[in-house]
Parts: C-alpha cells; structure tokens; sequence
C-alpha cells in the first residue's frame, strides 16, 4: 500500500523545495528550455502543465493565481500572451524531458527540460548584442 507517499522531498524543507519549483518555473517560462537533475525535473512537468493550463483559461482570479504562484508578473504575462496562445489547441502535455546524461562531478542523472513547440530564440534573451566600437576623435590633451 502507498500510504503517506505524495510527492517527491528532493532532500530539502518544504520552504526550500517550494522555492527551488518556482524559481525553476521561472527559468522555464523565461528560457523555454532548461538542464536540471531528472527528479527535480520529474517534479517540475506536472507543476509546469498546470501553470500553463491555468494560463489559458482567461479569467482574473486565474491571473492572480498566476501572480501568486510564480512571483514575477513578466512570466505570468509570457504565461497568459504567448505560451496560452501557442498551446490552445492541444488538451495537455506542453513539456517533455529529454535525459541528458550523467553530471560529471558527482554523475547525478541530468536531463533537459522544454516546451514542446518551443521558442528557439527564448534562450538567448539574456544575450546582449555586442556594440560596434565607437571611434575616439583625436582631443586635444589637457596640460596641467
């Protein structure tokens, strides 16, 4: 019998392990693709689904669950404009995970975690565009 047996502890407090899902939500809605350990991300996908349902279901409350679950107002409106846009059709199953190996320090089982139909430009939105170099006018030097 499975009694007493809800979801995964991953080793750490109920605050930490709530603070650890929504931060790895966050990165989720934010980069559409992210490389975690496989529990973690085993823990991650039924959180992730039901972020984005709760997206495509327009109403104010959900938005305010929305805001409340994840604590970034950006995400939630990527939740509510884009990702509730691109899966409107489909009735569930918005991620997959990928596994990706073994980590090479302690050979902890990774894997990758993305939307399916995702974004590939999401990941670089971090990225900034490199300037072209300014030309430095021949000034005349200050004499003391």
């Amino acid at each position: 019998m499975r009694h007493k047996i809800g979801y995964k502890k991953l080793n750490r407090t109920s605050e930490h392990r709530k603070a650890l899902i929504k931060n790895m939500l966050n990165s989720l809605i934010k980069y559409e693709q992210i490389t975690t350990t496989l529990p973690k991300a085993k823990v991650l996908k039924p959180q992730a689904d039901k972020i984005i349902t709760l997206g495509k279901k327009d109403s104010l409350q959900n938005t305010k669950i929305l805001v409340s679950k994840l604590q970034d107002i950006k995400s939630a409106n990527k939740v509510k404009k884009t990702l509730a846009k691109r899966y409107e059709a489909r009735k569930g199953g918005y991620t997959r995970i990928i596994k990706a190996g073994f980590r090479y320090g302690d050979k902890a089982p990774m894997a990758v975690i993305e939307f399916v139909d995702r974004d590939i430009q999401a990941k670089k939105v971090d990225i900034k565009k490199k300037e072209a170099p300014k030309k430095e006018e021949n000034k005349p030097q200050p004499t003391a």
